[in-house]
């Protein structure tokens, strides 16, 4: 896993509160580094992330 910097990251308030985006609290997202107010947050969008993916690969296996 790479080392995130907050120069890097593509937003400047959290997604989900609206809030300064923190460097403690950041992570990738389709090759890109996202940040979040705090680390709740943070693992709030990569557990969503996760379940999105699991019911994608849900769905292909369904249609296939």
């Amino acid at each position: 896993m790479r080392v995130l910097d907050i120069a890097d990251c593509i937003n400047e308030t959290c997604p989900w509160s609206g809030k300064p985006v923190q460097a403690d609290s950041l992570t990738e997202y389709d090759g890109r580094v996202v940040g979040f107010c705090n680390p709740g947050c943070r693992d709030k969008f990569e557990s969503a992330v996760r379940h999105f993916e699991e019911a994608k690969r849900a769905a292909r296996l369904t249609l296939d």
